[in-house]
C-alpha cells in the first residue's frame, strides 16, 4: 500500500510529493521518480507459518549441515516413495524409471575412493554415538578431526574403524568428557592398542593440544554408575581437590584417583561398597586403588 508522506521534500525536484510503500518501506518522488530510500533485506529469523496437509509448519529450510553427514547434508535425495506431487500412486512404466533414476543419484553421490572412505567412516561414528553416549557436539569434532586426516592421507593403510575411533577418542580429550580407551575400543571392537596407535599419529601429524584430563570430572560417572550419594561426591571432590593442591596427582591415572577418592569418601561417611565394584565401575584394577590409597589416606580437610 503506497502511502503520501508531504513531510519529507524530494531531494532532486525539491516538491512535496514523496510517496512511501509500506510493503517494501520504499520512498520515491511521485513527480521524478527519485527513490529516496529502500528497504534492506532483513537478516533476521523468518516468522511465518507454512501450511503443510492442513497443519502449521514452521520448518522450511530442512536440516542445518552438519561434518558428520558425508555429504554434509546438502545433497538432494529422490524421495523412497512411489506417489507424484499430488499424492497419487505412480504408473509401473514410471516406476521403473524412477527406480534407474534413484541408482544413478545414489552413485552420483560417491565420487572417488575418498568419499566411499568417509561415508564408512561417519557411518561407523554414528553407531559410536549411541554406544557411549556423546554428545553432538563432540560427534562434529570427531568428524572435523577424522577429515583432516583424510585429507592428509593419514588413513591410508589404516583401518577406519581404528581411525574413526581414535578421532572420537581426541574428540572427548579436547571437549574433556571422561571418556577413556577401553570404553572406545570395546563400543567400536578394535584392539586397544590400535586405537592407541592411531591416535598417536593422528595427535603428531595434527598438531592437536589436548587438555590434561581433570579427575575431578571422573567422579560424576563413577558414582552414578554405583548410584552414590551427593554427600559421598561431594567429599571425594574435596579430597581431590585437596591432593592436587599437595601435588599428590601428578602423572596419576585420573579414572585410578577418581575412584580412590570415593573410596575414601564411602569409608568416612560409612557407605558400604568394595574395592571391585569401584575398580569395575571405574575401569581399573583393584590394585591400582590400593596404591592411590596410600598416598591419598593422609590427607586432612
Amino acid at each position: 500500500m503506497v502511502i503520501s508522506n508531504p513531510d519529507f521534500i524530494c531531494l532532486r525536484c525539491g516538491k512535496n510529493s514523496l510517496l512511501a510503500d509500506d510493503v517494501t518501506g520504499e520512498r520515491f518522488c511521485s513527480k521524478c521518480g527519485y527513490v529516496l530510500s529502500e528497504k534492506s533485506q532483513d537478516p533476521g529469523a523468518e516468522w511465518r507459518s507454512f501450511k503443510k496437509e492442513g497443519g502449521s509448519d514452521p520448518t522450511r529450510t530442512g536440516a542445518p549441515s552438519s561434518l558428520a553427514i558425508h555429504d554434509r547434508g546438502l545433497a538432494t535425495i529422490i524421495n523412497p516413495f512411489n506417489k507424484d506431487a499430488s499424492g497419487k500412486p505412480l504408473s509401473s512404466s514410471m516406476k521403473s524409471t524412477i527406480e534407474r533414476l534413484r541408482t544413478w543419484d545414489s552413485r552420483s553421490q560417491v565420487h572417488n575412493t575418498a568419499d566411499r572412505n568417509l561415508r564408512e567412516a561417519l557411518s561407523e561414528l554414528s553407531k559410536l554415538k549411541d554406544k557411549i553416549k556423546i554428545s553432538p557436539n563432540i560427534m562434529e569434532k570427531a568428524a572435523y578431526i577424522y577429515r583432516k586426516g583424510l585429507e592428509k592421507k593419514l588413513v591410508r593403510g589404516r583401518s577406519i574403524s581404528g581411525m574413526i575411533a581414535a578421532s572420537l577418542y581426541a574428540a572427548c580429550r579436547e571437549a574433556e568428557t571422561p571418556r577413556t580407551l577401553n570404553d572406545i575400543a570395546s563400543a567400536a571392537n578394535v584392539k586397544r592398542k590400535d586405537i592407541a596407535r592411531c591416535y598417536r599419529l593422528l595427535y603428531r601429524e595434527l598438531d592437536l593440544k589436548m587438555p590434561v584430563v581433570d579427575s575431578i570430572q571422573c567422579i560424576a560417572r563413577i558414582s552414578n554408575n554405583l548410584e552414590l550419594s551427593e554427600k559421598t561426591k561431594r567429599f571425594a571432590i574435596k579430597v581431590l581437590q585437596k591432593a592436587q593442591e599437595n601435588e599428590e596427582s601428578a602423572g596419576k591415572s585420573p579414572m585410578g584417583l577418581a575412584a580412590t577418592a570415593l573410596y575414601l569418601a564411602c569409608t568416612q561417611t560409612g557407605v558400604q561398597i568394595t574395592q571391585r565394584d569401584l575398580a569395575e565401575a571405574a575401569g581399573v584394577t583393584e590394585v591400582t586403588i590400593r596404591n592411590r590409597y596410600k598416598g591419598l589416606k593422609h590427607i586432612k580437610l
